[in-house]
């Protein structure tokens, strides 16, 4: 059927090849002035030209079917496909920070050492200290008491008398009796109204009060 095909088709080519060299022809002609008749027969000839298409060919015998008896090719076995191979990406470069030695310790400066505090004062402490002594001792032992000399009465009173800030006898109280209470009395009395005393100094040399003990002997006079 195939090669009937090609054989028309091949026919088929060459008429229109003619019929194309006939128009050719024929334009030629009118062009140059070609007798119209000749022209016209040759058209007719061609034109008349009965083309005869070949028998188409007989079908091919058809292939006798397989015989039962021969069991079929068996399948190819079945192919697993790979296994997805994974690829791991490569790692991020690892970056090393350089290790820094820790810096040095700053210098320990030592300041140098205070000077020496300065030393304190002097203290100008004292106790009481009495002034002008025998002058004020003088005067209590010439106001002897007339109760006294009637009777004949002498003798050395001791006392403990507290000196005021001011130096002057601020308490008096007989620690030791004459024998005469005259006497006693008279002595106090005395060391109150004309005893002066250096009154006491603290550390700092200001006046303080102190207590000390005093001694007044009364003699008869002659």
């Amino acid at each position: 059927m195939a090669y009937a095909d090609q054989q028309m088709s091949g026919n088929r080519i060459i008429a229109i090849i003619i019929v194309a060299l006939i128009h050719i022809a024929l334009g030629y002609a009118l062009i140059t002035g070609l007798a119209y008749n000749a022209v016209q027969k040759v058209v007719e000839r061609v034109t008349t030209i009965d083309v005869e298409e070949p028998p188409p060919p007989e079908p091919e015998d058809e292939p006798p079917p397989p015989p039962e008896d021969v069991p079929d090719t068996a399948p190819p076995p079945p192919v697993a496909p790979a296994p997805p191979i994974n690829i791991a990406p490569a790692p991020p470069p690892l970056r090393t920070t350089p290790t820094i030695p820790p810096p040095a310790p700053p210098a320990l400066t030592i300041p140098p050492p205070a000077p020496p505090a300065p030393p304190p004062p002097p203290s100008r402490a004292r106790s009481a200290s009495a002034d002008n002594l025998n002058r004020w001792a003088a005067r209590i032992q010439g106001d002897y008491p007339s109760s006294a000399l009637r009777r004949e009465e002498q003798g050395t009173v001791t006392m403990r008398i507290t000196v005021g800030a001011n130096g002057r006898v601020e308490g008096c109280a007989v620690t030791g009796s004459s024998g005469s209470s005259a006497l006693d009395q008279a002595a106090c009395r005395g060391m109150q109204r004309y005893a002066r005393y250096n009154p006491a100094l603290n550390a700092a040399g200001d006046p303080i009060p102190d207590t000390l003990s005093q001694s007044i002997r009364y003699v008869l006079p002659d």
